[in-house]
Parts: C-alpha cells; structure tokens; sequence
C-alpha cells in the first residue's frame, strides 16, 4: 500500500536519534582476535534509517578520541547528519562484545564516566527544529543519570511538533534495579507517541507479567502505538484504539548473530512510517487508527529488516537495495 493511499500526504522530514554512541569490540575471523566496530542502540538505528533511505540526523555526545573518530567515520560514511553531535571531553565507552551459539549475545561494558552519560539541557537546546518529523530515543541514555532528565526533556518539548519513539533497550549490568528503571521508563512512555520493547526487556522490567499485559498497561501511559518483539516468535502490536493485541509472524531465517536486530527492527518500522506519511505534528490520531493490513504491512517490512539483519555478523543492517532483492515470506 502506498504512503499516498494511506495518509493522502507525501512523506518528507527528518528522523533524530538520541542515545548512546559505543564501540564494541567483536571477534575477529582469527581466533583470539577482537576487532572494534561502531555500536550503540542508538548508532545501530540512524544507520539502519540512512541505509533505508530516511534522512537522519544523530544527536549523540562523541569523543574525539581514537575509539570517537571510528563511530564519527562510520555514521558520516552511511549518511547520518552528525550537525549536532557534541565533541565530548569524556572518552567513549565501550563493550566487549561475546556471541553465543545460539545467536545470542554476552556483553562486558567499560562506560564508567563515559561521554554518553553528559547530556546538559545547553547541548540539546534546538536540537529538533521544524525539519525533525520523528525523535527515536532509546536503551540506557533515557534512564542513567545526570544525562537522562535533559534528554527526557527535550522529547517532552519535542512531542507535539515530532513523533517520539521509545526504545527502552535495557541492560541490566549497567542500571539500577528493575523497579527504580521501570520508574523512569513510565516517565518516557508519558511523552512518546510509538514504544517497541523486546520481551526479554519485559521479562527484566516486569516479572510474572505477560507481553500483553505490559503492552495494554504501556498503551495507557502515553504512546498510541507499542510493538513487544519476541524473537523467533514474531511479535504482538496494539494502539490506543483499543481491541485485541495482534500478533504477527518473524521473518524466517538461518540465524548467525542477533546483535542489533531490535535496533534494525525499529529502523525498519520507523522507516516504513516516514514513507507513508505518518510521522509529524498531528499524526498520533493516524498512528491510533491504522487500518489492519496496513499496520500488518509496516510489521512486516520490520521484520524482514530486523531478519537480514540477523543472517550477519554484528549490527549490519540492509540497505534498501538490498531489501528490494529479498522476497518477503507472506505470513499467514
């Protein structure tokens, strides 16, 4: 369905991503070996955008060190505006990346007094201006101090003029205790328009609670659209509408490594949002109502993304191109 057919509008604008930028050191083909690449919740989802097509715009605090220079090259080399990152005084902060056979993945992270912690209100003042159609904030950025209050509020400035998208993305080795988290993750919810949490994140921030009974509690805190992806089992979607949550097929693939598959996944929904013309001032009421095949379409296009992405090593997006040479598997 086009974006025409469904929102009678043409997309356009510019999609912000605010969080974290971080180095992770991967294993390298020789055993033994690690080799750094860029990483990063939020550096995964602008490079996803921008291989999709979608201009973006990073608003990120990068060192300008060794480690900074890389994540600095590798967002610029896909395209994303780096016009209001921040050249931070304090290093990057870095992963040490593990992947287990069955595609999951163990991280050991060093971001003690890192620069993604920093945020002050001064740095963000006009980062969103009347080109930013959408802000996607996510993982540990929002809810580690002294950087998250200021991020929180420029969405609550933003939201009105901008879609907000929310991506809790939590890591518990690095935050505080389950209860204290979920606190500030209510305050996020309270001003974004679209939430997309993996159930794994429930399983940390809620125990004993279903995916459906977190996303029908989340949906009336806030956002008008939340999406909770379960792996291999798809994923389940609902709206301020009210009804029945949906569930909706994965794409099925060979597994190699799951590293930035949510992130990839957000790419692609936000990505298949800008193209419909559904981002911007005004368009929570469109997001609320979206007719069935076309929510079931955007989930789709998501998934394929989040799946491509999971047949390689590390977070390594498609590009639309390469999209277009993928049959996308009809789900039933």
């Amino acid at each position: 369905m086009s974006a025409h057919a469904v929102t009678g509008e043409q997309p356009g604008g510019v999609i912000a991503v605010a969080g974290e930028a971080r180095a992770d050191l991967v294993p390298a083909e020789t055993d033994g070996v690690l080799r750094v690449t860029p990483g990063g919740n939020s550096v995964n989802v602008a490079v996803g955008l921008a291989r999709l097509e979608v201009p973006v715009r990073m608003l990120a605090r990068i060192a300008d060190d060794l480690l900074g220079r890389r994540l600095r090259a590798h967002l610029q080399g896909n395209g994303v505006d780096l016009s209001r990152v921040v050249t931070a005084a304090e290093p990057t902060s870095l992963a040490i990346v593990d992947p287990r056979p069955d595609g999951d993945t163990v991280h050991d992270f060093r971001v003690a007094g890192a620069a993604d912690w920093q945020w002050s209100d001064f740095e963000l003042a006009g980062a969103v201006d009347r080109e930013v159609v959408a802000v996607h904030a996510g993982s540990v950025a929002m809810v580690t101090p002294p950087g998250a209050r200021p991020l929180r509020r420029l969405l609550a400035r933003a939201r009105g003029g901008a879609t907000i998208s929310y991506d809790p993305g939590c890591r518990p080795e690095l935050v505080d205790a389950p209860e204290a988290v979920l606190a500030r993750v209510h305050e996020v919810l309270a001003v974004s328009d679209i939430v997309k949490v993996s159930a794994k994140d429930l399983a940390w921030l809620s125990p004993g609670r279903t995916p459906a009974e977190v996303l029908a509690d989340w949906l009336h805190r806030g956002p008008v659209l939340a999406v909770v992806t379960l792996g291999a089992r798809g994923m389940l979607v609902g709206t301020s509408a009210g009804g029945a949550p949906v569930s909706r097929p994965a794409v099925p693939v060979t597994v190699v490594d799951t590293t930035g598959a949510g992130d990839a996944f957000s790419a692609g929904l936000l990505a298949g949002l800008h193209r419909r013309g559904l981002l911007g001032g005004g368009r929570r009421r469109a997001l609320a109502t979206l007719p069935a095949l076309a929510l079931a379409d955007l989930l789709d296009e998501a998934a394929l993304v989040a799946a491509v992405t999971c047949t390689r090593r590390g977070a390594d997006s498609p590009t639309a191109a390469e999209l277009a040479t993928v049959e996308l598997a009809q789900p039933v």
